[in-house]
């Protein structure tokens, strides 16, 4: 089972990453700018992320995924990008799907602690997305770390969760 870490979303947060050797994001189709530790991230990579988008090579579509190196500017060296479809359209089942699938690929990569942000949607509860998390990513990631970059309402979800 793994073990999780909490940290707050931000700068802050990304920089005291440590231990971690792939960060997740998750990034939809009409995600511009960019939100929350996408946007930091990508703040980080001088707009790599940004161009790769602006390219067309990875848009943020449902499956979609991209393999990024952060080049030291982050301590972590691989940036794993997953497309989530429509934000907008973003619900409890297919945040399960996105997470677990997800967790396959970072598993089949060979992570052993990653970093990430359950995304959010404009219909989900911190307590949704608590449940997918707990339910979807964790009991598919093989890896031994995670490092959850999350804002208060979710960390209280996961706290309230573990009774």
């Amino acid at each position: 089972m793994s073990q999780t870490q909490t940290l707050d979303v931000g700068l802050e947060g990304l920089d005291a990453l440590s231990g971690v050797d792939a960060l997740c994001l998750f990034v939809a189709e009409d995600d511009r700018p960019l939100p929350s530790s996408a946007g930091y991230v990508d703040w980080r990579l001088c707009g790599a992320l940004s161009r790769v988008l602006q390219g067309g090579f990875f848009t943020g579509v449902k499956d979609d995924w991209l393999l990024l190196p952060s080049d030291g500017k982050l301590t972590v060296p691989r940036i794993f990008v997953v497309g989530l479809g429509s934000r907008k359209r973003l619900d409890a089942a297919s945040l399960g799907e996105a997470l677990a699938g997800a967790a396959k690929v970072l598993s089949r990569a060979k992570v052993e602690a990653v970093a990430l942000e359950v995304p959010q949607g404009a219909s989900l509860s911190d307590a949704v997305r608590a449940e997918a998390y707990q339910r979807q990513f964790l009991p598919a990631f093989k890896g031994g770390r995670v490092s959850l970059l999350a804002d208060k309402g979710l960390v209280g979800s996961l706290s309230s969760r573990k009774g």
